[in-house]
């Protein structure tokens, strides 16, 4: 298994590795321009000689008097250079006592500068030097001259600056690490902070905030990202907690109704005719339970985001006027009128759309006054297409607004069971479906009106004309 390293490690090596990469690439530089201008200072000093041999050559110094050795000797003041005359033919003129020049004499030159500049290793020493072609007093043709010098010196210089340098390095890059690890542990406090606080964090103990103020720009960003997943799931918590209330408490009158009246039945013998009418009022019961399991599984399928079955294009006004026939009994009866304004079509499920109109006209109905009235606007507005059911009636109280799409919500917070049978999932269900159509759905209510307001996306091509 490939082992995991901390950030702080990572920052840490990458910190170090870096600051090795730039002292040891500063290093090389320095010693590339300290061999540099010892080569300058070399080839100054072999140049101010060469110049000293011209004008002795000039002079005409012989060479019987350099070979014998005489004290007049013009080249012996020259310590440190090592030199060499060879005459047109071949022959060697003067020499440097007690050395070897046939690696110099073999060593080909790099003219740069105007001069030929020899470099050759022999017996572990490194040498440089200078090939000249010089004229002399006594000479038809010019004199050839090699003037060399070893760099030892500057060599012994190096290594001792290069180990120097070397240590300095390797603790610069100790420190640099050090210091790094430092600045990383500093700066990734924030993100040890975060995590303590997200270890905090329990299904009972969801208050806890990412400290947005206390941490870099960098990771504000991060922090309320997550305080925005943080009360989103607050938040779904204290919905599923009520959610679950509710439906125990849904589900525990249809079940202790049908206990009661079942106990009560069992008590004592009855007639068949009272059998049945205990078991016409638990099938009741049953349906009713029924009911509310479908409706939940219902919206259990369209909260998970599933796409839709039957996806075609719907006419809006068909819907509505085929719901109207439906309710037309009951709008009759309360002398409710029922209207229809606009059409338009969108893309989506039959089946679902109508059972998001049906919910939203039953629930007109079932609030508007007597002689009252319905109306359906279907509009075509920039971008999207409305849908807005709207009656007469009392009218919404503001603080319920908020909470209308909510599961198993009523207005009377007593919790009496309606005449109406209803559990109060139905505009949580007409809420889901419009969602899974990509759209929205809203409510304003005032004294004497309530509008509900559906908007979906236009369709992705409309219809041809007829």
């Amino acid at each position: 298994m490939r082992r995991r390293y901390s950030l702080t490690t990572r920052l840490t090596v990458l910190f170090s590795l870096s600051s090795a990469v730039v002292l040891l690439g500063l290093a090389g530089l320095i010693l590339s321009a300290m061999d540099s201008h010892f080569a300058d200072e070399d080839y100054a000093l072999l140049r101010d000689n060469l110049r000293v041999i011209e004008k002795s050559l000039a002079a005409g110094a012989s060479p019987q008097a350099l070979h014998a050795g005489h004290a007049g000797d013009p080249y012996a003041h020259h310590a440190g250079v090592l030199i060499h005359l060879r005459e047109p033919d071949g022959r060697t003129r003067y020499a440097t006592p007690d050395f070897d020049f046939t690696a110099a004499l073999a060593a080909r030159p790099v003219h740069e500068e105007g001069e030929d500049r020899l470099a050759w290793q022999q017996a572990g020493k490194r040498y440089r030097g200078l090939r000249a072609a010089v004229p002399a007093g006594d000479a038809a043709q010019p004199i050839g001259v090699i003037l060399a010098m070893d760099t030892d010196i500057h060599e012994h210089f190096l290594r001792a600056f290069r180990r120097s340098l070397v240590l300095y390095v390797a603790l610069a890059v100790l420190a640099s690490g050090l210091f790094g690890w430092w600045a990383a542990r500093r700066g990734l406090s924030p993100l040890r902070a975060m995590a303590s606080r997200a270890k905090a964090v329990t299904g009972d103990k969801l208050d806890q905030r990412m400290p947005v103020e206390a941490v870099p720009v960098e990771m504000a960003a991060l922090a309320a990202d997550l305080n925005a997943m943080l009360a989103r799931l607050q938040d779904d918590f204290r919905r599923l907690s009520e959610f679950s209330s509710d439906l125990a408490h849904e589900l525990r009158t249809p079940l202790t109704n049908l206990m009661t009246q079942t106990q009560v039945a069992l008590s004592q013998p009855r007639d068949a005719a009272r059998y049945r009418d205990v078991l016409a009022s638990n099938v009741e019961e049953l349906q009713r339970l029924s009911r509310m399991v479908s409706d939940m599984l219902y919206l259990a399928k369209m909260e998970h985001g599933l796409d839709l079955p039957h996806k075609e294009s719907i006419s809006i006004g068909t819907e509505v006027l085929a719901l109207f026939e439906f309710y037309e009994a009951l709008a009759e009866d309360k002398g409710i009128a029922l209207r229809l304004v606009g059409d338009a079509r969108i893309d989506g499920d039959r089946l679902m759309l109508r059972r998001a109109l049906s919910n939203l006209l039953s629930n007109a109905l079932r609030y508007t006054p007597e002689r009252g009235s319905v109306t359906v606007t279907v509009t075509r507005q920039a971008g999207e297409v409305e849908v807005a059911v709207e009656n007469d009636g009392p009218g919404i109280a503001p603080d319920l607004l908020p909470s209308l799409f909510d599961r198993f919500f009523r207005g009377d917070k007593s919790r009496a069971r309606p005449e109406s049978e209803t559990v109060g999932l139905g505009l949580s269900i007409t809420r889901a479906i419009v969602a899974a159509h990509g759209g929205s759905i809203s409510v304003r209510s005032a004294p004497g009106t309530t509008r509900f307001a559906m908007q979906f996306p236009p369709p992705a091509r409309e219809p041809a004309a007829s």
